[in-house]
């Protein structure tokens, strides 16, 4: 069982890349808190006497199902009423989370300007090929390469066979080392 202490240092620890992972499935930063949110009170209202070692696919699985609830609602609100957003005028937003991202850590605080700019630039280009993966092969990719979760893990997170997840892991690799390759980038 887990004690109140792991589980708020198991939420701390998974919330900015839980947000991430909402973002780049959504599109939309306030959704993307809202199921973030939602799925960490979710996982303490109910799971919260799990050992923690079950913590993380336990999370993944319910923001999993938050997301795809989040389209499913979003599908069924679309069919009925018109957006009135959609009526204003577009502004722009000032508050972009690929611009408030921190740097790597490992940078040296005394690295070159360019260095850092480079990195940064770096992490917008393939934040920008992930979240331009078909939904699933980017669903698979977060919760392997980000998450860590192994293809057993991975596949009960996201209800499917562990067949499946090895292709569409395969298949956002390759998509993101042609897509990163022709805009220069190099692992």
């Amino acid at each position: 069982m887990a004690s109140r202490s792991e589980l708020s240092s198991f939420l701390a620890d998974v919330e900015r890349r839980a947000f991430k992972q909402a973002l780049f499935a959504v599109r939309d930063e306030d959704a993307a808190l809202d199921i973030v949110q939602d799925s960490m009170m979710r996982l303490v209202e109910k799971y919260a006497d799990k050992p923690t070692g079950e913590l993380p696919l336990l999370f993944q699985r319910i923001m999993q199902n938050a997301i795809r609830d989040y389209y499913r609602r979003s599908r069924t609100r679309m069919g009925r009423f018109i957006s009135l957003s959609s009526l204003e005028a577009d502004e722009d937003d000032p508050a972009d989370p690929l611009e408030t991202l921190e740097l790597d850590e490992k940078l040296s605080p005394f690295a070159t300007p360019h260095a850092a700019l480079l990195q940064t630039e770096t992490l917008s280009l393939v934040e920008e090929a992930v979240q331009n993966l078909p939904p699933r092969q980017r669903e698979a990719f977060l919760l392997r390469y980000w998450e860590g979760l192994d293809i057993t893990e991975t596949a009960a997170a996201m209800g499917c066979t562990e067949g499946s997840v090895k292709t569409h892991c395969s298949r956002a690799t390759h998509t993101l080392a042609a897509v990163l390759g022709a805009k220069g980038v190099r692992p």
